[in-house]
Formats: structure tokens, C-alpha cells, sequence
């Protein structure tokens, strides 16, 4: 109930709104929630031509004054956003974060070589996580992101987003995902619609990985995959098949590891999954 709760507030552009948006007329109307979870991707509604900044970044609202931003998992908040409408006037809007708990969660049996690379493999993986921290630079102007997302596959959550990571005893950064256990070669399927912008089906780290960008920074990655079906430059339309669950990388058993991005700020999957409006 609790989590609802907090995902009617994060979500909701209505009644929710900040009091800007109150006693304000038709297109001119600034709508943002009055509070959000750590992990969330937040939706806001501006006048059209407005200008919206945040967190040092210039917000591109789409043609029907939509803007999208992420909230970082360790955000303690309030959040600061400043509205420039097209008239010169400016709005400041404020949202509270909402902390959420992190539980901790020990992964056993990892190849000890992932956990403690040696430098050889550790500069592969520098090199190979700048291809795909540069894929997530991307920013279209598309709106494939206001559609409402569906699950790539089916099947137990067997790994949350956020929680605290211990591979083989030692600590690790916290969950960039939501991972679900499926059988190999179960087919993956877009959550929504989008243009491939990395696919390699061998890193050392996530194995066969495949990032789809759904337009304003939104992003999604499928990591461990056993095949790809797509390559860069492709679009795909939401449902499409675009690989299959693997155990490739660093993985104890086959699953689909869904990760969400707003540029370089990861948000939680299964937020954006129960969105509301």
C-alpha cells in the first residue's frame, strides 16, 4: 500500500500537481508532482515554448509540453526546477524526494575474475562501459517515452532495483536494474518504442547487451542476453522481439537484467512499469 501511495504521488499530473498548477488556465498551466521517489522517472507538464532547467541540465519539453527527468537513487531532495515560459516569466518549482529502503542482497557463486578483475580486464571494462556511458548521452527529440512501458518478459523479479550488492562476500555498487528469471532463450520484447543505439553481444561484465533510447535521455539496456536480434541504428516498435534471456557475463543462472536510464541517472524499471497516466 505504502508503495501506491508513493507511486500515485511520483506519477499522478493532476491533483498531485505543484501549486503552480493551481488556478491556472488551459495551456498555460505548470504541472509537476509534489513529491517523488528515489529511483523515479518523473513526468511534468509546462506551457508550450517553455524552457525548464534542472540539476544543471536544460530540459527539451516535447511539442505538447511534456518534460522527463530521473531521480538518482540516493537523491535526498527537495528538487529545484526553474520554469522559463516563452513570455520571459519564471516559475520555481520544488519537489520533495521521498527515501525509500534499500535491502541487501548477497549474489554467490560469480566467477571470481568479474568480482576482482585483473588489470588487463579491468581496462577492457573501462573501455567497454565509456561505449555504452556515450550511447546514453543521446538525446532525441522523440517521444517514444510518454507511451506506458509493458515487461519485456514475464517471470519472477528474482533482483530489485537499488539494492545493495554483495558478489561472493564482497561489497559491490547498488543494483542498476530489475532482474527477472526466465529460461534461456526466452524472447525479449521492447517495452516501448525506440532506436537501438549499442548492441554487443560480448561484454565481460553484462555479456550480451543491447540499449534501446526512447527519446529525451529515457533509455533502457537488456543485459546477460543469449542472442540480439537488432543492431544500431534500427527502430523498434513496442512488443517487438529484439533478443533473447541469456546467463552471458557475470550472471549465476539465465535472466533478463532491464536497467533504465535518464542520461546518466538510473531510475527504477518497475516505476516507470506502474505508471499511471
Amino acid at each position: 500500500m505504502r508503495l501506491l501511495q508513493t507511486l500515485a504521488c511520483v506519477l499522478a499530473l493532476g491533483a498531485a500537481g505543484s501549486a503552480s498548477a493551481q488556478g491556472a488556465a488551459g495551456g498555460d498551466r505548470i504541472v509537476f508532482p509534489a513529491s517523488v521517489s528515489q529511483g523515479a522517472l518523473v513526468f511534468g507538464k509546462v506551457p508550450a515554448g517553455s524552457v525548464v532547467r534542472y540539476a544543471g541540465r536544460e530540459l527539451r519539453p516535447t511539442s505538447y509540453g511534456t518534460v522527463v527527468f530521473g531521480v538518482d537513487r540516493q537523491e535526498a531532495g527537495p528538487l529545484r526546477l526553474e520554469v522559463l515560459r516563452a513570455d520571459g516569466t519564471r516559475t520555481a518549482e520544488s519537489i520533495a524526494v521521498n527515501a525509500r529502503d534499500w535491502p541487501l542482497e548477497r549474489v554467490d557463486g560469480v566467477p571470481p575474475k568479474t568480482v576482482n578483475p585483473p588489470p588487463a580486464i579491468a581496462e577492457r571494462i573501462r573501455r567497454e562501459q565509456a561505449r555504452v556511458t556515450a550511447a546514453r548521452a543521446r538525446d532525441d527529440d522523440r517521444a517514444d517515452f510518454a507511451a506506458p512501458f509493458t515487461w519485456p518478459v514475464r517471470g519472477r523479479i528474482s533482483g530489485r532495483f537499488g539494492s545493495g550488492r554483495v558478489y561472493n562476500g564482497q561489497p559491490g555498487a547498488g543494483h542498476s536494474g530489475m532482474d527477472i528469471a526466465v529460461p534461456t532463450g526466452t524472447p525479449v520484447q521492447a517495452p516501448a518504442a525506440g532506436v537501438v543505439t549499442f548492441a554487443d553481444p560480448d561484454l565481460y561484465l553484462t555479456g550480451g547487451t543491447l540499449l534501446i533510447d526512447h527519446g529525451h535521455g529515457v533509455s533502457s539496456n537488456f543485459l546477460h542476453l543469449s542472442r540480439i536480434d537488432v543492431k544500431v541504428g534500427d527502430r523498434v516498435a513496442q512488443g517487438q522481439v529484439v533478443g533473447a534471456v541469456g546467463a552471458t557475463g557475470r550472471a549465476t543462472g539465465p535472466h533478463l537484467h532491464w536497467g533504465m536510464n535518464w542520461f546518466d541517472i538510473r531510475v527504477d524499471p518497475l516505476l516507470v512499469l506502474e505508471r499511471t497516466q
